[in-house]
């Protein structure tokens, strides 16, 4: 376990730059508290992505749980440790989205510790069907979405080869929860911990606000240096994802005093509504940048190269393609592109 203060700002931070108050990382099977009562974990990913974080709250009477990391030895042998090191039961356990790294070890950790699960039910509900590849969610109707959107026969293969990838980031799914709705308040101790629920990156993301701390548990909506991805899913092929996603942040923005955000990606850090504000401008160029390649008839796979100008891996294409079909839908729903169907079935989007 460790204990760590804020430390002052890091000097050459600018203004509208996040600030962040802790210059250590925990350990996996360490923790470090960034507010009283809070604790920050961090776990391993076995991906380009190489972390996520964990958070966990202590009342006088037990510890809540705040997303579990994705089911790999090396996170349950952190877990193992780190629950060894806990004075208290655990009582509670809170995911915030159904994406393996968040919901991966919690049917795991709900037989360890004998704690409830809390979850939306559009989250619990998702991470069902991706599992069973059930009504939209599979990896072929995926990959057929894809296709209708230009993505080349090669990497469509490539996808397909992979099957599907969920049950092994989350083996073991929860077959009952608790189940938060927008406004919800948790209680923690003394500390009541708001939910909030954001879309776009996910169905039914819940976020966790406490006025007393004035801390925003952000999950994976705002992160501090990337971005958050924004999706479309075969099952809501002509879905406005973006547009729900910058409303939703916008709404967390307007959270606190400047709040301490406890981010799923990257480091606690300071300055939410400039945060938001660059994530508004991030996407409203990324949105001018596809109108104007889209004065000819383009495709989200003819698009990759201009909202993504790194060579992609076969687990990023699928993030990426599901991008770029959200900001093609962004653009025809605010009737910036119309959209065309080719003698080839491709979809494909134009200026008017």
């Amino acid at each position: 376990m460790t204990t760590a203060a804020p430390a002052a700002a890091a000097s050459g931070e600018t203004a509208g730059q996040p600030r962040y108050p802790f210059p250590d990382l925990p350990a996996p099977g360490e923790r470090i508290e960034v507010a009283p009562g809070v604790w920050w974990l961090r776990m391993p990913l076995p991906f380009a992505l190489d972390h996520i974080n964990l958070w966990l709250l202590e009342s006088p009477t037990g510890w809540t749980i705040v997303d579990t990391g994705i089911a790999t030895p090396e996170v349950k042998a952190a877990w193992e440790t780190l629950l060894a090191g806990l004075d208290k039961p655990v009582e509670r356990i809170v995911v915030t989205h159904f994406h393996p790294d968040h919901l991966g070890l919690a049917a795991w950790l709900m037989e360890r510790t004998g704690a409830p699960l809390a979850m939306t039910a559009g989250e619990f509900l998702t991470a069902h069907a991706v599992w069973h590849q059930a009504a939209g969610h599979g990896t072929d109707d995926m990959v057929s979405f894809f296709r209708l959107h230009g993505l080349d026969d090669e990497r469509c293969a490539k996808l397909a080869a992979r099957g599907a990838v969920y049950p092994k980031g989350v083996p073991a799914l929860p077959q009952r929860y608790e189940r938060l709705i927008d406004g919800d308040r948790i209680a923690v101790g003394d500390t009541e911990w708001q939910v909030v629920t954001g879309y776009g990156h996910a169905p039914e993301h819940a976020a966790l606000f406490s006025c007393k701390h004035d801390v925003l548990i952000s999950g994976d909506m705002v992160l501090p240096r990337i971005t958050t991805n924004v999706s479309v899913f075969a099952v809501t092929p002509d879905a406005d994802s973006l547009s729900r996603y910058l409303d939703s942040v916008a709404r967390y923005g307007a959270l606190g005093d400047d709040p301490l955000v406890l981010p799923s990606h990257g480091r606690p850090f300071y300055g939410l509504a400039d945060r938001v504000a660059a994530l508004a401008e991030h996407h409203d160029e990324r949105l001018a940048d596809v109108e104007a390649a889209c004065t000819e008839p383009r495709s989200a796979g003819d698009l990759l190269p201009v909202l993504f100008k790194r060579e992609l891996d076969s687990h990023q294409v699928m993030f990426a393609m599901s991008e770029a079909i959200a900001h093609l839908n962004y653009l025809e729903h605010a009737r910036r592109l119309r959209r065309e169907a080719g003698g080839d079935g491709v979809i494909r989007f134009r200026r008017p």
